[in-house]
């Protein structure tokens, strides 16, 4: 049954290359040729149906391999299910995959700016307007924002501000609090 799990594969790239790449020259019609000749035109689209919604659940999961396994499992036990190859083909597949799949669909779902560098220091100051704001501490902070489909950095927008002691403290606790929603959102 190797050549079950090896037209699996190929028909996960297929789709891979047709819903996440941006492939216009995968077709279906191709794809039942080359990969399930024998198939019928019905059996060819209800396998495709399958592992295109299966797909689409286990990269919009995001799923590790232990979650991918017992996914799979459950899968295989359920009527009409998946198959063992076929199980195989997608773990093999995903395996491969995952990383370029990921990075697609987190292009695809940012619609502004992104930081893509954040640098920051601590000056002490020694000059200022008022006596006693000589020779406090102050946090220097750059961030490097990038636009979505540019890589370059002369096209980049760069931030630059200060922050004393209050405000640092401030801005801490409000990337704790981000940070805590964060983690109740993600479990």
């Amino acid at each position: 049954m190797a050549d079950e799990g090896n037209s699996t594969v190929g028909l996960l790239n297929g789709i891979a290359k047709r819903e996440y790449y941006g492939s216009t020259d995968i077709t279906n019609e191709f794809l039942k040729e080359e990969l399930f000749p024998n198939l019928s035109l019905e059996e060819f689209t209800a396998v495709y149906t399958k592992c295109s919604h299966l797909l689409k659940n286990i990269a919009s999961a995001g799923m590790d391999f232990n979650q991918l396994e017992a996914f799979l499992t459950s899968q295989t036990k359920k009527k009409g299910g998946l198959s063992e190859p076929q199980a195989a083909a997608f773990s093999k597949f995903w395996k491969n995959k995952k990383t370029k799949i990921h990075n697609v669909m987190v292009s695809r779902s940012t619609y502004g700016k992104t930081l893509k560098n954040l640098s920051w220091r601590i000056d002490i100051k020694a000059q200022a307007k008022k006596v006693d704001q000589i020779n406090t501490p102050t946090a220097i902070v750059e961030l490097q924002l990038a636009n979505k489909n540019q890589s370059q950095s002369k096209e980049d927008d760069v931030v630059q501000f200060e922050l004393d002691e209050v405000m640092l403290g401030s801005l801490t606790r409000s990337l704790e609090e981000i940070e805590e929603r964060l983690i109740t959102f993600a479990k």
